[in-house]
């Protein structure tokens, strides 16, 4: 062999060298981990799936069969993972429930902002005879997460605000017979009016849709409020008695501020008044 030929070899090396050196190798990037639906025999959730991120309001939706139900609502509740309660609502059917069928259902959680970064949904089967036997749920993973980053987590408690139900009373022959609903709001020392103010925000699609009927006008306002030797005085604005007429209407307003505020041992009777006048407000 002649010295161009070995030449051509040692070149030929090199450049192969040079270009397996050059060959970059793409890291493997594990695809995302997706959580499945939660699926059983009586009932599908659709949303939200395990381990999601979740904010208030929380909406729920999937699918059950009509034995899940009960008058087309079966509850739902949301723990944080001290299992502490932080919200309680009601899924509601979304078609005929008399069937052995799966029907739509809808639901919709309204929370404060939790303690814990993550808790669990839990959907539980309507079970009015209350045997052990007939209890049936789902539980699902949530995280918190808040809209603000730097936004601490806080403490909450859980007060009652109160509501007419048509499904309850469905001639609504009780006007002034409220039915109480459970609400999560930051812990605060002056908790009467947080829970009035919780009750002027009203009712969500969901609890609508299970009976409940907000009686009073949209853009009522607390004026006052002061609890003197059992009794709260509670002052508003014109709006509560605007367009307001007749008896029946008039005592549901009264009996959803009343039993709001009568939830706490320190309130034994309630006196409403509409810019300090209380003789003549609330009047049919």
């Amino acid at each position: 062999m002649n010295k161009k030929f070995f030449v051509g070899i040692l070149l030929s090396s090199l450049v192969f060298t040079l270009t397996a050196c050059s060959i970059v190798v793409a890291p493997v990037v594990p695809e995302p981990v997706v959580e499945k639906p939660i699926s059983t025999d009586l009932i599908k959730v659709t949303t939200p799936t395990p381990n999601l991120s979740v904010t208030s309001p929380l909406e729920i939706s999937g699918e059950a069969k009509g034995p899940w139900f009960f008058e087309g609502s079966a509850p739902v509740k949301l723990l944080d993972a001290n299992s502490k309660v932080l919200a309680e609502g009601i899924a509601q059917a979304q078609g005929d429930w008399m069937t052995e069928n799966f029907v739509p259902f809808t639901a919709s959680l309204t929370f404060s902002t939790p303690t814990t970064s993550t808790g669990t949904l839990v959907l539980s089967k309507d079970n009015p005879s209350g045997l052990p036997a007939n209890d049936k749920s789902v539980s699902i993973p949530v995280k918190f997460t808040t809209t603000n980053e730097t936004e601490a987590f806080v403490e909450t408690m859980t007060v009652k605000v109160f509501f007419s139900n048509t499904k309850l009373d469905p001639e609504m022959q009780f006007c002034n017979k409220t039915y109480p609903i459970n609400r999560i709001i930051p812990k605060t020392t002056g908790v009467a009016r947080a829970a009035v103010e919780a009750l002027l925000k009203g009712i969500s699609k969901a609890e609508e849709d299970a009976g409940y009927v907000d009686q009073i006008n949209a853009g009522v306002k607390i004026q006052s409020l002061s609890i003197k030797n059992g009794i709260a005085y509670i002052d508003f604005n014109q709006a509560l008695q605007e367009k307001v007429g007749g008896s029946c209407k008039v005592g549901a307003i009264s009996s959803q501020i009343t039993e709001t505020l009568k939830q706490f041992s320190t309130i034994k009777s309630v006196v409403i008044s509409i810019d300090g006048d209380s003789e003549t407000s609330l009047q049919p």
